[in-house]
């Protein structure tokens, strides 16, 4: 049994573990518990940290969760080898960063006077950001060990011993050290990407479709997960910077990419291999600063639904029965909060899709944003009927 820290829209990272997992449940309103004997946390995207559970408490507060910590792992270190290095990250309680600090004082003079030698990480918050926590390579070794204490909605605390965090300097690598970018033609971050990929589920070994594939971000991150990949776009220019960027990475990584690279417009292409599983952002319109006038929405909305419509319908006829698709469509954000969608997602079935429901999410809630950003990506989550 696993728990994820989920990311800034816990939404998509449970909805991502639950399409990967299946047994997934809400624990906290920025966590979830993972039914698994594994997890390949180097995958996901939308998990900030994860940690196996080792210990739990039916209900309990810090004081209760801090004696059982370190009474437990006085006794589990006081012979270990090697000097520790330990930081404690505390989700869902009101004590202070100094509070959780002083359980980690605490277990460090308990453990010198067994002669362990442990480097307590300085908490400035409760819990410890991914970057302290990467930087710090937490969670990678034996001797550097972050503990995850998570108390749920019901006022269950749970203990676990992470598996790492969010590896922001490979993201930061993918995303800024490649050789080919285009920032008119939108900047897709490797973990949305990353996210994108593991919604479509596909199967493994098999051949991954973007057709509407850019500057190759999906094409990149299907690859580092072994898989084979398919990529089209209409501008001669992305087929360009994909296969650069492929060709980069494939050099940087020491990894072999088995790809096909070819010029085509979606909404009329004809892919020359069966197609099981696509994963894509798709056409979403203008960029907007501020939210567009009714007309002009009316205009850009109906552009976008026309472009992804076709594309869906062309696509549909060269599919596999049951291939899955996620698609990033364009969903526009008014003064009040509110979402205008693509009028499509109400007739998928016309199309010739199912859309996948979801355990954890209502399906409309898989919208990647920022406060600031008037255009959304609504992640559509679809299999072909």
């Amino acid at each position: 049994m696993y728990i994820s820290i989920l990311g800034r829209q816990p939404a998509l990272g449970i909805a991502e573990l639950e399409r990967l997992y299946g047994d997934v449940t809400w624990f906290s309103d920025e966590s979830a518990i993972i039914n698994t004997t594994t997890l390949d946390f180097e995958r996901l995207g939308g998990s900030q940290k994860a940690g196996r559970i080792v210990a739990e408490l039916p209900r309990g507060d810090w004081v209760q969760a801090s004696r059982k910590l370190v009474a437990a792992y006085t006794k589990a270190w006081h012979s270990h080898e090697g000097k520790i290095t330990l930081g404690i990250s505390a989700y869902g309680f009101r004590e202070s960063a100094r509070d959780i600090q002083k359980t980690g004082i605490i277990l460090k003079k308990k453990l010198r006077e067994s002669n362990v030698s442990l480097r307590l990480i300085p908490n400035d918050t409760p819990a410890l950001s991914t970057a302290t926590s990467h930087h710090n390579k937490l969670g990678l070794s034996d001797n550097k060990v972050e503990l995850l204490i998570v108390r749920g909605k019901s006022g269950k605390i749970i203990i676990a011993e992470s598996v790492g965090a969010q590896n922001i300097t490979a993201y930061a690598r993918r995303d800024q050290g490649r050789p080919k970018r285009d920032a008119f033609v939108g900047m897709l971050p490797p973990k949305l990407a990353q996210i994108i990929l593991n919604l479509a589920n596909p199967a493994p070994g098999t051949r991954v479709l973007d057709p509407f594939c850019g500057t190759g971000v999906v094409l990149q991150e299907a690859s580092l997960q072994g898989f084979k990949v398919y990529g089209t776009d209409l501008s001669d220019k992305m087929i360009d910077y994909s296969r650069q960027n492929l060709a980069w990475l494939a050099e940087t990584h020491h990894i072999d990419i088995d790809s096909i690279i070819e010029q085509g417009d979606a909404m009329k292409h004809q892919w020359h291999e069966t197609i099981s599983a696509a994963a894509c952002e798709g056409y979403l319109g203008q960029p907007f600063s501020a939210p567009p006038s009714p007309a002009k929405l009316a205009e850009v909305r109906k552009n976008c639904n026309h472009i992804m419509s076709e594309f869906l319908k062309n696509i549909a006829s060269q599919l596999k029965s049951g291939a899955s698709l996620c698609v990033a469509i364009p969903a526009w954000k008014a003064h009040d909060g509110s979402f205008t969608h693509l009028p499509l997602v109400e007739q998928l079935g016309t199309l010739g899709y199912k859309q996948v429901h979801f355990k954890t999410v209502n399906p409309r809630e898989l919208l990647y944003h920022r406060e600031d950003q008037v255009v959304a990506r609504e992640l559509l989550v679809i299999v072909k009927s």
